[in-house]
């Protein structure tokens, strides 16, 4: 038996293009699948090199508290090395951060 498994639609804002984010990876990883390089160090949700708003969509975390602190979390902050997505998400990069294209890599 074969199972479907649904693939959101991530976009890094203000960029118009899109990637898929399957539920069962992380965004960073994700965006990463399809050439688009953030900013990322430990892959644990503790550094913080990796934070960005979300401005719409829904994740949820594979930990129990990632290393935002409470007000960061009711601002809509998340940290995409251990965010994965509920739905179609857009999220902001901060102003000192971007993102390098790559090609993407081959499936």
């Amino acid at each position: 038996m074969r199972y479907e498994t649904a693939c959101y639609t991530a976009q890094i804002a203000p960029e118009d293009s899109h990637f898929g984010a399957p539920p069962d990876l992380p965004l960073l990883v994700s965006a990463e699948h399809a050439g688009r390089l953030m900013a990322s160090s430990c892959r644990n949700g503790t550094c913080r090199t990796c934070i960005c708003l979300l401005v719409s969509g829904q994740v949820r975390y594979s930990i129990a508290w990632p290393g935002l602190s409470a007000e960061e979390k009711a601002e809509g902050f998340i940290l995409p090395c251990v965010a994965y997505p509920l739905s179609d998400v857009v999220v902001r990069l901060p102003a000192q951060a971007g993102t390098t294209t790559l090609d993407p890599l081959p499936l």
